[in-house]
This record gives C-alpha cells, structure tokens and sequence, in this order.
C-alpha cells in the first residue's frame, strides 16, 4: 500500500451491517432472521455462527415469534453444515450449538464441529477450553481456501430452505 493511503474499516467491526452491505467476506447466505457466516477461525473446520440481524443482546429480549424464528434459522444451519461436514470428514462426529455474548453482546449462535481426530482433553470438552494460541494460529484463519466450504453449506441450506 502506498504511503498516506487511507484504509476503509476493517468489516470486523460492524460484522452485521458488512454482511448487509455485501462487504463481510465470512457470510455464507442471509436467513430469516440473520446472517450465516463461517468462524474467523477454522481450527474445527466448519464453524459457523448465526448473527442475529435485529438489534438484540439476549434471545429473551425478542417477542416468542422472533425467537422461534431465530432457533428455527440456527437448527436450519445446524442441519446444513451437519449434512456437508458428514460428506467431507469422516472423523466428523457431532454439531454443538451456543447462544453465548461475553464477548460480543449482540444475539449470536456458535455451530462448533467435533471430530474424533481433535486432541485430548480438549475433544471430551468445550471448545473454549481449546488454547486460545491454537484457535487464532494463523494456519486457522478464514481466508478464501474456505470459499468451497461456503459454497457446499449455502447450496445446502437453500436445498433445505426449499423443502419448508
């Protein structure tokens, strides 16, 4: 880059208005009631999490409605990346579902494959416990090497849309 060059935002700081601008290279497809992205980090290839697109920090804070559509929209993603990680990995094991926001509080769902080639201790327990060094290496980082992975959920997800 040039000297004096002046950069944009980085789309990581407003992640939802990004993906609703097109800008937020993560996304995987728009849903009812928010945004499927992939994790920034790939250490359990196939992270995803749903970002609500409303403004909302816990689910309680959506009227039963809004709620039951979101939960709908993560068991949609759930069901799409579990279809796609069973075709591509067989040590792929299981689908674990978090609605957290100690971190972030905005309303997001975290979709966290297991596999049976994960380490020990960390495979009988939550990801978190992974080292933090582990999970931000930057072999893990989301990049364009992920876009086929993208491609396979979204095409699955429509697939699935289309049958409800």
């Amino acid at each position: 880059m040039a000297a004096g060059a002046v950069t944009g935002p980085d789309w990581r700081d407003d992640r939802i208005g990004a993906a609703a601008r097109g800008e937020n290279p993560a996304v995987i497809a728009r849903l009812r009631t928010g945004w499927a992205v992939l994790g920034d980090t790939q250490h359990l290839p196939g992270y995803t999490l749903l970002l609500y697109a409303g403004t909302a920090d816990h689910l309680s804070d959506l009227p039963v409605p809004e709620r039951l559509g979101f939960l709908a929209d993560m068991s949609l993603l759930g069901e799409a990346v579990f279809a796609v990680l069973r075709e591509r990995d067989r040590a792929f094991e299981r689908l674990n579902y978090e609605i957290l926001g100690n971190a972030w509080p905005h309303l997001h769902a975290h979709l966290h494959p297991r596999y049976a080639w994960e380490p020990q201790p960390w495979r009988g327990g939550p990801v978190w416990r992974y080292d933090p060094q582990v999970r931000a290496a930057p072999q893990h980082a989301l990049g364009a090497r992920h876009d086929p992975l993208k491609h396979l959920i979204a095409a699955k997800l429509e697939e699935l849309a289309g049958g409800r």
